[in-house]
């Protein structure tokens, strides 16, 4: 393989529209990413999804890619509209029902094979505090790490049975953050004590039935007994992704990081320097949704570096290789079947239907 298509593994894209333009197909066709991830702007109807993920697909031609979107349920759901709102993980979590973790995942995992996709950025495993009460709200389960292991590890076992993948979220942890880091960089004040017997736990117990893990671009200047005048975002430390993700915790999955085009990490550093330093720092897959300058951006800057830096052309190199063997891997079963009939779409709206009256039957006083 190429540098080139080396460095085009390394990213997952966001796409403008509903089909693919002639620049999109021009630049796919040249950078070759390992796969994409899709919007509500994105998703019109099922025939319409199949069409533009068949489109990706042949200009790469190089196997299966990854087809990724946010379905956690309640306040990020990108086929609510398409299928049924599904319910927030909160509340299901306020169940205290396993089986009903369990279906939250199969649904969820089951509606994304429907229709074309195969990863669920999902389960979030920050844990829940009045500090980000009003950033996080029903996305996250639970203040106590056993009860985001218990709703987590359901979830994964139902989503997994369904097909699809999962990605634990956000790594080392969002629970404490006032502040959202779609906009700003949020510096969390943990020591790593906190972090690793609390935020951390989740994902040192999960981290074998982890396919992906999401980093955070928040920084936590606590966690060091020398605290850092200016500390770096975790997506781009390696003190939290090589250091801690891949070595002390030892996860040996894919390490993507959280969208690139966010205030979080973008108030931090250029596209190109954040970028280039997420792949130094050991990540896997950079995520960026939506801006075609951005992507492009990020692409050139990291192939600049691999052509000027033989250790960095190597950590290029590497994590390409890695993202192969893990397609491979992952989607050996996971073809692009055919558009779901209207019956189909239908029984999965009534499943989804079916089930949020049972969680709402079974917690009448859940969150809303």
């Amino acid at each position: 393989m190429s540098l080139r298509h080396d460095v085009g593994q390394l990213l997952l894209i966001g796409l403008a529209g509903t089909e693919l333009d002639a620049a999109e197909r021009a630049w796919l066709r040249l950078i070759r990413p390992a796969g994409t991830i899709l919007f509500r702007r994105n998703i019109e109807e099922a025939v319409q999804i199949h069409a533009l993920l068949e489109s990706v697909e042949s200009l790469i031609s190089d196997g299966p890619l990854f087809h990724a979107v946010d379905v956690e349920g309640g306040l990020v759901d990108r086929l609510r509209d398409l299928i049924a709102p599904m319910p927030a993980p909160a509340v299901v979590a306020a169940t205290r029902n396993r089986k009903l973790y369990r279906e939250h995942g199969y649904l969820i995992g089951s509606e994304l094979r429907l229709l074309g996709f195969n990863v669920a950025f999902a389960p979030v495993l920050d844990l829940r505090t009045t500090a980000s009460d009003e950033v996080m709200r029903t996305r996250v389960v639970s203040g106590d790490p056993k009860g985001v292991i218990a709703y987590a590890e359901a979830f994964l076992t139902g989503l997994s049975k369904a097909g699809a993948l999962g990605c634990g979220k956000h790594f080392p942890g969002l629970g404490s953050s006032a502040l959202d880091s779609h906009h700003a960089t949020p510096a969390i004040d943990r020591t790593w004590k906190e972090l690793w017997e609390e935020d951390m736990l989740p994902y040192r117990k999960l981290h074998r039935a982890l396919p992906f893990i999401m980093v955070s671009h928040a920084t936590y200047p606590s966690a060091f007994s020398k605290p850092d005048a200016r500390p770096l975002p975790a997506s781009i430390s390696p003190f939290w992704i090589d250091r801690t993700l891949r070595h002390k915790l030892g996860f040996r999955g894919l390490i993507v990081s959280d969208d690139m085009e966010m205030g979080g990490i973008l108030h931090h550093a250029p596209i190109e320097e954040a970028s280039v330093a997420a792949i130094a720092a050991g990540t896997h897959l950079i995520e960026i949704c939506k801006d075609p300058a951005l992507v492009l951006a990020a692409y050139e800057a990291i192939l600049s570096e691999a052509e000027h830096s033989r250790s960095f052309r190597a950590t290029v190199e590497q994590s390409a290789a890695i993202v192969r063997t893990h397609r491979q891997k992952l989607l050996r079963h996971s073809t692009l079947s055919p558009p779901p009939r209207a019956a189909e779409l239908a029984a999965m709206r009534e499943a989804v239907l079916a089930f949020t009256e049972t969680v709402n039957a079974t917690t009448p006083q859940a969150i809303a």
